[in-house]
């Protein structure tokens, strides 16, 4: 019902109804039961969601260790927690630090699912974007190329995520050589 209600477009509900969750399944289930777990995830979610990107980072700072300790380090679920603590990290105002977190994340995400999965592409183009946000334009355009040269041959030059990716090289080509007119 929660993530219904936030799909439904109530994210501040849905957190509610996790708040008042949370309690019941760490009773019933455990505190790091792989549900409670999954309720606490949810809970960071619809808390960015509803606009409050470092409370998110925050409830997923406290989660990241257990879903280590229940599923190990490298698990795609513990992976996923990751890089959403990267991604509310950035959105939480620190750009750099998420940068950070995407550079050490990246090398397991290509160990664990491989270099051209769905969610190993996702985290370079999120890589990309925190670096040119933390200051460096001329590294993202970079990293961008790199990544459409990839997209281009496992996704095809037509594909959505390829052409996006090829607009985001032109946006931080223009911001590297100084035309911040685009941005």
């Amino acid at each position: 019902l929660a993530d219904w209600t936030g799909l439904a477009g109530d994210p501040a509900a849905a957190r509610d109804q996790y708040v008042d969750l949370l309690p019941v399944r760490e009773r019933v289930l455990g505190p790091e039961h792989p549900r409670t777990l999954a309720a606490r995830q949810q809970l960071a979610y619809w808390t960015g969601s509803s606009g409050n990107p470092a409370a998110a980072r925050d409830l997923l700072a406290r989660v990241l260790p257990a879903r280590e300790r229940a599923l190990g380090p490298e698990h795609p679920r513990t992976l996923t927690i990751r890089a959403n603590l990267a991604d509310w990290t950035g959105l939480a105002g620190d750009p750099a630090a998420a940068r950070d977190q995407y550079a050490d994340l990246l090398p397991v995400l290509e160990l664990v699912l491989g270099p051209e999965s769905a969610g190993t592409l996702v985290a370079r183009a999120n890589f990309a974007c925190l670096i040119g946000a933390a200051g460096n334009p001329a590294a993202a355009r970079d990293q961008y190329a790199d990544l459409l040269a990839v997209l281009e041959r496992v996704l095809g030059p037509e594909h959505s995520d390829t052409l996006t990716t090829q607009r985001e090289v032109v946006r931080w080509t223009e911001r590297a050589n100084g035309d911040l007119s685009t941005t």
